[in-house]
């Protein structure tokens, strides 16, 4: 065999037939190289180790990520990394890029780099999504330097390429996707020169690195990359609803550039892609360009993040759960029975730390597209595995639904958790179908509808119970005891949004159910013919209410007693529908007796005995009795003060009905600044569009008309109508009363020409909603003749009067006040 160093050939003496030949290097021990191909060996010469710290680097020679050629805003980001770098005064800077995965850090780094590269004399990229990574890239840059070090083992280029550095300035180094600050701590303990630019999802750990923290583009500059991407392969390109897809997108870099390239390469419009993405989100979320890195998709950008946290399975439970809720402000709290205490902390922490959510010690946030891609199923993903999906949606319900399960709808005391949950509760039901729905899911349904009718959104509450009802009766099956209450609570909600037509059929047929499967004593069956007298009453049917009530209340006494506490309502709203028919001589002591039993059976302050007190001063009001009617407000509005505070509901309720009172006692000086406290305090706690401010808006315009100032009251009341017609509709009971009211001011200013078409449209809306009986179509309609007579329109003033006194008179009485009112009217008119 040859010597060492020798350098000569040796031959082998068999033939060259058999394998294929296979070369293998084998290190000699003095440096040199032993070369085998097949059996003839070549021994080289030692490779020379360069001196890396005599070499500079050669001009024009680096490494720096391929630029897309677009690249928009940044320009904060891009000052920040400036402060970041500039004064080292030859000591070495190292800054951390951090945020979301797809959020463009890489790019910001591209683009630092490219744009600020005559500062450096070199400038090396390395991709360092791992610790063998970042080897591989010093090792990358040692043959760079010296092309000699190409023939050294790897673990030589890399020692090489970190004594190059450590012996240089003004070289940037742009390590990109670093997983963990430990994974560059060595090299950065031993660089005491140059730049160093670190891209990572980790937002913590960085010790005292300074970091840069990118977000999401806005609005206008996702748009115009969306823009400048997709015309750049197709110029005449439609990008109508551009915006509403970066919103969708969340105005994330790399969803706007997936999307782009596939609105580019398909040819089809932003609204077509939002409809594809609505259909098939799991497909979407993949997509990649034909050219492009598949990696670089929403669906596996982050998979690889999840996948890091592993070892805290916690953690991609909770983003699931999380994924269902609202993307801002998810209070932490209703993620606690997700696990013990310490492992849920440590779950978010880790989370915040990839910058998979963001961390407040009271909230969690998640970008919506992470959301997205999170709620999507994919089989063949273990972060989204469709069993898994679903058992967090069905968790999130069970949270929501928890979170409200002890609390008062309709009480301000509990309504800052009903607004922490309800918009939390608005994207879980918005992600999913009623075909999805638990038990949970329709009790969090309901709670939301009381709220929401509470807060005075009686079209959400409508939708909310719509939903809770469907969903029970396909659970339980129409004819469950757990059905029956839900249809009720829709068909109440129908009545509050003004909408009887659906409200009173489906009253109807709850009490028909409940008579048939609970039978005719069963208190929910008196309930719900209770509920559907009312809703007669709110339709002016007091032919039909009354009656029910009167039966309601006599079933009440004998099967449940006079004193039971479901039998007081029954009491008090037969009072009130005898009130409104305006026999107070039935009315009046059917509201003492009530107040009398509240009292003995539930005490003076129950909130059923304050309604009642409210009810019987309410009777002494319409009696023309002031004298017991104020004192009986003003103790209840003291009591719900003490009781329930000064902004609940009721309380409000109270201080507007004591206000009326002063006005009607003629008391003005005390009526007008306590309603317009009341209209304020409304405002502050329901909100200025509440119908209950609009009311007390509505009570303070009539009490400034009859004290005969138009110009503050024909302002609040055109304020009162257009908000009405706004909120509640142009066909409501309410909004019918503002057009009426409005009429009124312009005749008392002495303008029936602006007061008629009013009228008019009053009078057909009521007609046709109330029905030609109604009182207020009655009572329209006799404004409406009273406006012809002042525009001395006497030949349609008097055959209108005379049919309305006609129907007075068989709806109302003839012997009740208003008929006679009215019937001396048209006395007086005949004759004048």
């Amino acid at each position: 065999m040859a010597a060492k160093g020798s350098g000569c050939a040796l031959v082998g003496s068999e033939d060259d037939g058999g394998p294929g030949l296979v070369r293998q290097d084998v290190a000699a021990g003095d440096g040199s190289v032993v070369n085998q191909v097949g059996r003839d060996l070549t021994v080289l010469p030692p490779a020379v180790v360069p001196v890396m710290e005599s070499l500079s680097a050669v001009a024009g020679v680096g490494r720096v990520r391929a630029s897309t050629g677009v690249f928009v805003g940044r320009s904060e980001e891009l000052a920040g990394l400036d402060a970041a770098v500039s004064g080292a005064g030859g000591r070495a800077v190292v800054v951390a890029v951090h945020g979301l995965g797809g959020v463009g850090k890489s790019t910001l780094a591209a683009r630092f780099a490219e744009s600020r590269g005559d500062r450096f004399s070199f400038v090396w990229w390395v991709t360092a999504d791992s610790p063998a990574a970042i080897a591989t890239g010093l090792a990358d840059l040692a043959v760079a330097i010296a092309a000699e070090a190409a023939v050294l083992p790897a673990e030589q280029r890399v020692e090489l390429g970190v004594r190059w550095l450590a012996t240089h300035d003004e070289w940037l180094l742009v390590l990109d996707n670093v997983t963990t600050p430990a994974d560059a701590a060595g090299l950065l303990e031993r660089v005491r020169t140059g730049t160093v630019v670190i891209t990572s999802r980790r937002g913590t750990g960085w010790g005292g690195i300074p970091t840069v923290a990118v977000d999401v583009l806005t609005a206008g500059q996702a748009v115009d990359l969306l823009h400048r991407l997709v015309r750049s392969e197709w110029p005449d390109a439609d990008l109508a609803g551009a915006e509403a897809l970066c919103a969708e997108l969340g105005f994330l870099p790399l969803a706007v550039e997936q999307a782009a390239a596939y609105l580019a390469q398909n040819r089809i419009n932003p609204t077509a892609y939002l409809d594809l993405l609505g259909r098939s989100p799991a497909r979407m979320f993949a997509a990649a360009k034909e050219d492009g890195d598949a990696r670089q998709t929403m669906a596996r950008v982050w998979h690889v993040t999840l996948d890091r946290l592993a070892d805290t399975p916690l953690a991609g439970e909770v983003l699931r759960v999380a994924a269902w809720c609202a993307p801002d402000g998810i209070p932490r709290d209703l993620l606690a029975d997700l696990g013990e205490e310490i492992d849920v902390h440590e779950a978010l922490g880790r989370l915040a730390a990839y910058s998979m959510i963001t961390l407040t010690g009271t909230t969690v946030s998640v970008h919506r597209l992470v959301q997205a891609v999170t709620r999507t199923q994919d089989p063949h993903d273990p972060h989204r595995r469709p069993e898994d999906v679903a058992a967090a949606r069905d968790t999130a319900t069970t949270i929501l639904s928890n979170a409200v399960a002890e609390l008062d709808p309709r009480s301000p005391a509990d309504w800052p958790r009903y607004q922490q949950v309800l918009p939390h509760a608005r994207a879980l039901l918005e992600h999913t179908t009623p075909d999805t729905d638990t038990p949970h899911t329709i009790r969090l349904l309901a709670r939301l509808g009381h709220y929401l009718d509470s807060r005075g959104d009686p079209g959400a509450a409508v939708t909310h119970h719509a939903r809770a009802a469907q969903s029970c009766q396909r659970l339980y099956g129409p004819d469950h005891r757990e059905t029956l209450p839900f249809r009720g609570n829709l068909a109440n909600a129908y009545r509050a949004a003004g909408d009887l037509d659906r409200a009173i059929p489906l009253l109807e047929a709850v009490v028909a159910d409940r008579e048939r499967l609970l039978g005719p004593d069963h208190p929910d069956t008196l309930t719900a013919r209770n509920n559907l007298a009312y809703a007669y009453e709110t339709a002016g049917d007091l032919g039909r209410a009354t009656p029910l009530y009167e039966a309601a209340l006599a079933d009440g006494e004998r099967v449940l007693g006079p004193d039971h506490r479901e039998t007081l309502p029954f009491r008090g709203n037969l009072a009130n529908a005898y009130r409104a028919a305006g026999d107070l001589d039935r009315a009046i002591p059917l509201y003492e007796a009530n107040l009398a039993h509240s009292e003995r059976v539930l005490g003076s302050d129950h909130l059923v005995t304050l309604i009642s007190r409210n009810n019987l001063a309410y009777g002494y009001e319409a009696a023309g009795d002031l004298d017991r009617a104020i004192p009986l407000y003003e103790a209840t509005l003291a009591d719900r003060v003490r009781l329930l505070g000064p902004d609940h509901p009721d309380t409000l309720v109270s201080r507007n009905n004591l206000a009326y009172a002063f006005h009607v006692a003629g008391d003005s000086d005390r009526a007008i600044p306590l309603l317009e406290a009341v209209v304020a305090d409304r405002e502050r706690v329901l909100g200025a569009d509440h119908p209950h401010t609009l009311d007390s808006r509505n009570n303070l315009a009539c009490v400034c008309q009859f004290l005969g100032d138009l110009d503050r009251a024909i302002p609040l009341h055109q304020a009162v109508l257009a908000a009405r017609e706004r909120v509640m509709g142009s066909d409501h009971p309410n909004t019918l009363a503002s057009r009426s009211n409005l009429a009124s001011a312009y005749l008392a200013t002495g303008d029936p020409d602006a007061a008629i078409p009013l009228l008019e449209a009053a009078v057909a809306a009521r007609e046709r909603v109330l029905g030609p009986d109604h009182w207020d179509t009655l009572a329209a309609r006799a404004g409406l003749a009273n406006a012809y007579w002042n525009a001395g329109d006497r030949g349609r003033a008097v055959p209108l009067l005379e049919a309305v006194v006609a129907d007075f008179d068989r709806v109302v009485g003839p012997d009740q006040p208003i008929t006679l009112i009215l019937r001396g009217k048209l006395d007086r008119v005949r004759h004048s």
